[in-house]
C-alpha cells in the first residue's frame, strides 16, 4: 500500500507494555486462534468465549518502560495511517447517506487489556467492543498471522483493521446491537448463522472502506488486492477447521467460509456501494 505522506489519526490509545486479563470480545482474530487451538483439542470456539466472558478480573501489571524496535513502531504508526484512512472514508460514506460518522478509538497493547466490555487477552486477536467504542490490538498478531497462516502484506493487515471498524460501523447502524440481542433468543446453530452474517458484512464493509480509500489516495498497489483475498481464504472456518483437524464441520461455522468470505469482501472492493452489503435478507445458503 502507499502510505508516504498519509495522516496519523489521534484516535489511537498505545497501553502497550501494560496488561490484564479477563473476559474476551469477538473478533476477526479470535477464530484464528480459537480454531488452531480449540478445535484441535476438539472444542467449540463460541463455548471457549462464553467461557472467557465469565472469567474473573485479575490484577493489571506494568511491564515497565519497554523499548519497541523499529518494526514495531513502524506497524503501530502503520496502523494509526489505516485508522485514519477509515475514519475519512466512513465520514464521507456517511455524509451522502445524511448521517454523521463518530470515529472509534484503537487501542494497541500488550498482552492483556481492560475494555469497556471486560477484560481481554492477546489470545483472542483483535476485536470490536461496542460498549466502549474501541477496537482492540496487540500487534504480534499479525507475526501470529504471517507464521502460522502465510497471510502476510500490509493490506491483509489493512483488512484485519477495516474488518473490525467494519463492526463500529454495524454499531452506528443499529444491526449489530439488533443481530446480538437475536442471537441471544437463538439456538446454537442459529446464533453461528446470524454470526456468520455479521462477519461477512464486516468483510464487505472492509472491502467498501478500501475501495473509497484508493479513490480518495490511490493508496493500491499491485498485488493488495491478493493479499487480502489470500487473508480471507485462510481465516475461513472451512479451512481453519481442516487445518486443525482435518475435515469442517458447517453447523458450527460462526465466521463464514473462506469462499464466503472472499465474495463479500471482494463485493465491497469492486463497488464501494454501502448498500450492496445486506448480508442478512439473504438466504442463508445463497451468502
Amino acid at each position: 500500500m502507499r502510505m508516504d505522506g498519509r495522516r496519523e489519526s489521534s484516535n489511537v490509545d498505545d497501553r502497550r507494555g501494560m496488561s490484564g486479563a479477563g473476559k474476551a470480545g469477538l473478533g476477526i482474530g479470535s477464530l484464528i486462534v480459537v480454531a488452531l487451538i480449540t478445535w484441535f483439542m476438539g472444542g467449540n470456539p463460541l463455548s471457549v468465549l462464553t467461557n472467557a466472558d465469565m472469567g474473573s478480573m485479575v490484577s493489571t501489571k506494568t511491564e515497565g518502560n519497554r523499548e519497541f524496535t523499529a518494526e514495531e513502531q513502524e506497524l503501530a504508526k502503520f496502523s494509526s495511517q489505516i485508522l485514519a484512512g477509515t475514519e475519512d472514508v466512513w465520514t464521507k460514506v456517511f455524509k451522502q447517506y445524511g448521517r454523521t460518522y463518530r470515529p472509534p478509538k484503537m487501542v494497541l497493547f500488550t498482552g492483556s487489556v481492560n475494555t469497556g466490555c471486560g477484560g481481554a487477552t492477546a489470545q483472542v486477536g483483535p476485536f470490536y467492543c461496542s460498549a466502549d467504542e474501541s477496537l482492540y490490538i496487540d500487534l504480534s498478531f499479525f507475526s501470529e498471522m504471517k507464521q502460522s497462516l502465510g497471510a502476510d502484506g500490509d493490506f491483509a493487515y489493512a483488512y484485519v483493521i477495516a474488518h473490525e471498524v467494519g463492526h463500529h460501523v454495524q454499531h452506528l447502524l443499529g444491526t449489530l446491537d439488533q443481530a446480538h440481542n437475536q442471537m441471544a433468543r437463538m439456538s446454537e446453530t442459529d446464533s453461528n448463522r446470524m454470526s456468520v452474517r455479521i462477519e461477512l458484512q464486516a468483510d464487505f464493509y472492509a472491502g467498501v472502506w478500501a475501495y473509497h480509500d484508493n479513490q480518495l489516495f490511490g493508496s493500491l498497489e499491485q498485488g493488495d488486492l491478493e493479499e487480502a483475498i489470500n487473508c480471507a481464504a485462510v481465516i475461513g472456518d472451512d479451512y481453519l477447521q481442516k487445518k486443525a483437524r482435518g475435515y469442517a464441520v458447517p453447523e458450527s461455522f460462526n465466521h463464514g467460509s473462506s469462499k464466503q468470505r472472499q465474495k463479500w469482501l471482494t463485493l465491497g472492493l469492486r463497488t464501494g456501494d454501502l448498500n450492496r452489503g445486506d448480508t442478512f435478507s439473504v438466504n442463508y445458503n445463497d451468502l
